[in-house]
């Protein structure tokens, strides 16, 4: 029980110094918030997503990017929009497959180019 507490103060020192959030520095406000808007956009758009030949609803894909972002931001391997989608929701970093996206009747396209088009409307839309 001792290690616990030990890890715990350990924590929250870390926390109260400011280590907590310090791997998401290298993102912008605007960065992060063109990133909410991907996941928030693709979560409501009812298209289907592909990771490794296999469909998933798109709950399921912001699950899963979800994750690879978190991974990329404790790393600090982020420092932009364009990076998390190189990075994140372009490909599997397991088997290097391109990942697609396929809304409604549409042909499916890899997901990359989805969410470059998707940012480049987020940022029209804001200009």
């Amino acid at each position: 029980m001792s290690h616990f507490f030990a890890a715990a103060a350990f924590l929250v020192v870390i926390l109260f110094c400011g280590g907590g959030n310090a791997y998401a520095s290298g993102l912008s406000t605007q960065s992060k918030a063109e990133i909410d808007y991907l996941f928030s956009y693709l979560k409501n758009s009812g298209c289907q997503f592909n990771r490794n030949e296999k469909w998933y609803d798109a709950s399921e894909a912001v699950s899963h990017l979800d994750r690879k972002y978190t991974y990329l931001l404790e790393k600090n391997m982020l420092s932009s929009t364009e990076d998390f989608i190189a990075k994140a929701a372009t490909n599997s970093s397991v088997s290097g497959k391109f990942y697609l996206v396929k809304c409604g009747n549409d042909e499916p396209m890899q997901s990359g180019m989805w969410f470059r088009t998707m940012l480049e409307k987020y940022r029209s839309e804001k200009r």
